[in-house]
């Protein structure tokens, strides 16, 4: 039976038309309309809210709890200051990605980590010998995602405290409604915007506190469709969609590592020794054979497909999740996993793995494109993602 996260009673009136989908095994909502395009107007031009709980938390403390993080993940753990948030892949002895996530510090020996999947047994295989206390928090603690470049006004309205001068990647204590919370100014769409970790018996009045006084800004809840847009625009890798983890692959060519996922900077090797270190060394004196990459579809050339038949051309309704084959030179180099069109952009877009030598951005490649029932290829070029960055994200 699915788990409802604790803004289930307020969440759950609000969905028109039954888009309820799994996650974590959790039921939340594809959309709250009848189409996700106004949940995504809020995102990039007011503040949009979704329920992130389906994540998996887990509280880790003691003396070794930095140690213990420093061996599992590729950043640098033990130089992070109390208040800083890490984002972070995570490996195996062979340096392909098992799960990625973010690291918040929450105190001088307290921290914790969100994950897409299950790392509870992970985390205590890992901390064998060590003096560490590993809690699994994933029902204890609702979590919000207040995104848009309203959401610093929507959060100064209802905290306690002003959190103008909360830097990116920092997270703060707070009170909302009452309720103690912490915020971080983190997100998963490449916009200006927040993340609030809540006690689930307080969520309730956290989320009639935002939506109340949120209304004065537009404020308007969202959903998955929404989320896959902007997480595409943002250039975002999704685990299970963009790649698999490597405990699940059933054969070595599904695995990617961190350099594959274009995740280098994620990855610090001069830092002590941790899982996959060796490997990823190795691969980085190389270079790695793939790479994580937008892909950009050329108008006119995609439009031509459709011409050529007597129809209009037919774009997705939501974001696409499956394979595509990417070609150049009449050889396949890759394929892609997600991708949509940008209404902020006016682009069709796709995140995309390519092979060496292809994957050099504004290379020209071509994407398989079904059109009535037969398979096409369309222009395209290779982009450096991300493909919206705005400045007020960070500033």
């Amino acid at each position: 039976m699915l788990k409802t996260t604790p803004f289930h009673v307020r969440t759950a009136p609000l969905v028109l038309g039954a888009t309820w989908r799994r996650w974590a095994g959790h039921a939340v909502a594809s959309a709250y309309d009848w189409t996700h395009e106004r949940e995504y107007a809020a995102v990039r031009n007011a503040a949009a809210l979704f329920d992130v709980s389906p994540l998996h938390k887990y509280q880790i403390a003691g003396r070794d709890a930095a140690r213990l993080l420093d061996r599992l993940v590729t950043r640098n753990v033990s130089t992070t200051q109390i208040g800083q948030v890490l984002y972070t892949p995570w490996c195996d002895a062979q340096g392909k990605t098992i799960d990625d996530g973010t690291i918040s510090r929450l105190g001088e020996r307290q921290y914790r980590l969100t994950a897409a999947e299950p790392n509870l047994r992970w985390l205590q295989q890992n901390a064998f010998g060590m003096e560490v206390e590993i809690g699994e928090v994933s029902d204890a603690v609702g979590a919000l995602a207040l995104q848009g470049p309203l959401s610093r006004a929507v959060l100064d309205a209802v905290a306690e405290q002003p959190v103008d001068g909360l830097k990116y990647f920092r997270v703060m204590r707070n009170r909302i409604a009452g309720v103690e919370v912490q915020i971080s100014r983190t997100g998963y769409t490449g916009d200006l915007g927040y993340e609030l970790w809540i006690p689930a018996q307080g969520a309730i009045a956290v989320w009639d506190a935002l939506i109340g006084r949120g209304a004065d800004y537009g404020i308007t809840p969202a959903g998955i469709w929404a989320l896959d847009v902007v997480r595409i625009e943002a250039g975002l890798v999704m685990l299970e969609v963009d790649y698999q983890s490597s405990q699940h692959a059933m054969i070595e060519s599904q695995k990617s590592s961190p350099y594959e996922l274009s995740l280098d900077w994620a990855v610090r090797l001069d830092k002590s020794a941790f899982n996959g270190q060796a490997a990823l060394r190795a691969e980085k004196a190389r270079g790695p054979a793939w790479r994580f990459v937008g892909v950009e579809v050329d108008w006119d050339s995609f439009e031509a497909l459709f011409r050529a038949v007597g129809l209009a051309p037919s774009l997705p309704t939501i974001a696409w999740r499956s394979s595509v084959p990417i070609y150049r030179g009449g050889a396949q180099v890759g394929y892609a996993s997600s991708g949509c069109w940008s209404p902020l952009l006016k682009k069709y877009l796709a995140l995309a793995h390519l092979e060496a030598p292809h994957f050099a951005a504004d290379t020209p490649v071509e994407i398989e494109v079904t059109v009535e029932h037969r398979r096409k290829r369309a222009n395209a070029w290779v982009r450096k993602l991300p493909f919206f960055d705005p400045e007020r994200k960070r500033a």
